[in-house]
């Protein structure tokens, strides 16, 4: 990754902060600069007119010769013919700096620049009336106007001060920055590490703060946590497959292999049934499988709504047992969910409870509260509380089924529980006088479904 890619965040960031304090410190030295030059125009105003008033004051006793007047201070003195009487020396010969006519009891000023009086530079002008016995003369001075700068000693601190604050604020910005994304380097850090080895068991660090980076890496941890099960789950799936699979390919093969020993000798019709039994077990076994997967993947079968009550009563109807099969149904029961799924779902409790019982399995549907409760229980040995959960696992199958149905392949349960969860219900395992006793729950039609864990 190039040093620009890696930074150009904490680098753009650190610019935008510059650019904003650079537009601030500008938008406030121009403030300063204007409240700064009109204090100091009305300043030199205020002076020009001192001057003025104590000259006039002179000048109503005898006008004096202006001509030796120091460099700076522009003046003309007019009598009222308006013809010039005397003049600073630089002056004299020239036309009146301003036409500025005020009356006789006033004063007023302008700004005159680049005029022919005072070619290429600015100067503040004063005209200023005063009274002799023969009438009222007029006083004109000037003066150089304020620089927009208003003086040097003003505009360098102002100019330093505005950069040293820029770089202040890009290089704080910087680094702060720069301290902010570090929970993010670290984030992305142990991401690669993670893509590179592939073990999904590594977590990103996670922020000591409460805030957006925090929610970011329990996010990206809680994905990984699902990616590790989803993997996990992919392996156990694969490793169980090839293991149960293994069985009825390894009993297939031995059949074939002792027929072929001896063709002639060989019962091939009690071969092909053997065989035919190993294929049954597998295409069981395939069928439980993809169904493991398809349910694994989220997928499941467009949810309408389906009456519980006939559906449980059809499959009842057509099921061929051997035991007592005993119901009790409450009618118009309605559920939103897959009727192939809910099916497999209830022939697999049938099937687990007619492989257990004695006598008989009984079959209870009721609703109570918007819950609708599917139980299906049996006559047999029951299961010990401490074995509930397990049984639910995948490939697991307790002694007693090992005995009573030797080709099961223990998914059974599993895939029901699953069916179960996907509906937005539970299946569990519960207390029973006699035997084991398999509860459904579902919400009924119109309830809202309780947030999937």
């Amino acid at each position: 990754m190039s040093w620009w890619h890696r930074y150009s965040i904490r680098c753009r960031l650190a610019v935008v902060a510059g650019v904003v304090t650079a537009l601030l410190c500008t938008a406030m030295a121009v403030f300063i600069v204007v409240m700064s030059r009109h204090a100091a125009v009305d300043y030199r105003t205020d002076q020009l007119f001192t001057g003025a008033a104590n000259l006039g004051a002179q000048m109503r006793r005898h006008v004096p010769d202006l001509t030796e007047s120091g460099p700076g201070q522009a003046i003309q003195v007019f009598d009222p013919a308006g013809t010039m009487v005397t003049a600073t020396h630089e002056m004299v010969g020239k036309p009146p700096m301003t036409n500025l006519r005020p009356d006789p009891d006033a004063y007023a000023t302008t700004t005159s620049c680049d005029t022919k009086v005072f070619p290429d530079r600015c100067m503040i002008v004063l005209a200023y009336p005063f009274h002799r016995e023969d009438g009222v003369w007029q006083l004109d001075m000037a003066v150089p106007d304020v620089p927009w700068y208003v003086r040097s000693e003003l505009i360098i601190p102002l100019a330093t001060g505005c950069l040293l604050l820029v770089a202040a604020a890009a290089a704080g910005s910087y680094r702060i920055v720069g301290k902010t994304l570090q929970p993010v380097d670290a984030i992305s850090g142990n991401l690669a590490q993670i893509t590179a080895s592939g073990d999904l068991r590594h977590r990103v660090p996670v922020p000591k703060y409460r805030d957006e980076l925090r929610v970011l890496a329990e996010t990206a941890n809680r994905t990984l946590e699902r990616a590790q099960t989803a993997v996990e789950q992919q392996l156990r799936f694969a490793s169980d497959a090839s293991h149960d699979l293994r069985s009825p390919l390894t009993a297939m093969r031995t059949r074939i292999e002792e027929a072929l020993i001896d063709p002639h000798q060989a019962d091939w019709q009690r071969t092909a049934y053997a065989l035919l039994d190993s294929v049954e077990r597998m295409q069981a076994l395939i069928c439980d499988l993809l169904q493991e997967a398809r349910l694994d993947a989220g997928v499941t079968g467009r949810h309408e709504p389906i009456d519980l009550t006939e559906l449980v009563a059809g499959e009842l109807e057509r099921r061929l047992t051997k035991t007592d099969l005993r119901h009790r149904l409450t009618p118009g029961v309605m559920v939103d969910g897959s009727r192939i799924e809910l099916s497999r779902l209830l022939n697999n409790l049938l099937d687990n409870a007619e492989r257990h019982a004695n006598s008989a399995v009984t079959v209870t549907l009721t609703l109570d509260a918007g819950v609708v409760s599917l139980e299906v229980s049996d006559d047999g040995e029951g299961i010990a509380p401490e074995q509930r959960e397990v049984i639910f696992q995948r490939f697991v199958r307790l002694e007693a089924s090992r005995v009573r149905d030797p080709g099961g392949t223990g998914l059974g349960l599993p895939i029901a529980r699953q069916i179960a969860q996907a509906h937005g219900g539970t299946l569990t395992a519960q207390d029973s006088l006699r035997g084991a006793r398999f509860v459904l729950r579902l919400p009924e039609r119109g309830t809202p479904r309780p947030p999937s864990g």
